[in-house]
């Protein structure tokens, strides 16, 4: 294993900074976040670093670690709000083209996918609580209103979930001809 060379910002005469920029290729083993993952886990990686893994590469001047760190905090460092950004949001950041913001928002949606499919294996819907967990991942990030019908038999397991309408920020409009239409 390399010995760690990485080494914080120095300071000039005039009080700027001057950092010592070094590759990433050129750091330890254990500081780079995938080998980190590695050796150590994923619990042991920031935020920055996981997405940084995703990112793989930087550009001129910005390495993959540097890009996630601004990615998170043009979102005041919140996943909640980080999770909210589409593909146009994301290419806003420099070192997020086209294909790197497609790849992160793919993955948001398998994440999104694997949370509801984690619910829907319950057996039985009992009390709000568990309505609430089924949509919870459908709809806790939407900047806007939507309503949804979830189908059950007469056991209370559940036969599927509707879309019915989509609004904005403060409601949406629902016709009840078309929940009754549903079948």
């Amino acid at each position: 294993m390399k010995k760690s060379i990485m080494k914080p910002e120095l300071a000039l005469e005039n009080g700027e900074t001057y950092e010592n920029r070094i590759p990433m290729r050129l750091w330890a083993e254990d500081d780079l976040p995938s080998q980190k993952l590695l050796l150590k886990g994923n619990d042991s990686l920031s935020d920055a670093e996981l997405l940084s893994i995703i990112i793989s590469t930087g550009v001129s001047g910005e390495n993959s670690l540097d890009i996630a760190k601004k990615m998170l905090s043009v979102c005041g460092n919140s996943l909640c709000e980080f999770w909210k950004f589409g593909v146009s949001d994301l290419q806003k950041i420099k070192g997020i083209g086209e294909k790197r913001a497609v790849k992160i928002s793919a993955i948001f949606a398998l994440a999104r996918r694997r949370n509801e499919s984690e619910v829907i294996l319950k057996d039985k819907i009992t009390s709000s609580c568990d309505a609430f967990e089924i949509f919870k991942s459908l709809m806790g990030d939407l900047p806007f209103e939507e309503f949804w019908v979830l189908m059950l038999n007469k056991a209370n397991r559940v036969l599927k979930k509707v879309k019915i309408s989509q609004g904005g920020i403060s409601g949406t409009v629902v016709d009840p001809k078309k929940i009754f239409q549903i079948g």
